[in-house]
């Protein structure tokens, strides 16, 4: 089993991509071992809503991107290799630094941030 100091460049690499969005969105959580993003008070819903965040868990590292959940037609031109580390209909899980996909990731990171801000979800 990986030791769980083996995750924390997994969980730097996944906080750089949520972290450009810390300008526009309300930063909930910042610790060495979580990040997480919500967005601006919402009069619609009557609250903050979650946005994303990254989580070193016991066996893996956790990104959660709300808006794939909101708009789901957003995962369908994801890479099969990616999907392949879905959890759910919003997290994805990884173990190690994997380079390709977290591009992937972060483009669709910056999709799913345009949708949020344009929908009346904020």
């Amino acid at each position: 089993m990986t030791a769980h100091s083996d995750f924390f460049p997994v969980f730097e690499k996944l906080k750089s991509i949520l972290k450009p969005y810390a300008k526009k969105l309300v930063v909930k959580m910042d610790s060495a071992e979580g990040f997480s993003l919500d967005g601006p008070y919402s009069e619609k819903w009557k609250k903050e809503l979650f946005f994303g965040a990254a989580q070193i868990k016991k066996n893996y590292v956790s990104f959660y991107l709300m808006p794939v959940y909101m708009c789901p037609d957003l995962l369908e031109k994801i890479s099969p290799e990616l999907k392949k580390h879905m959890q759910g209909k919003s997290c994805f899980n990884f173990k190690r630094v994997e380079k390709s996909l977290f591009d992937e990731l972060s483009q669709l990171t910056k999709q799913g941030f345009e949708r949020f801000m344009q929908e009346e979800y904020s």
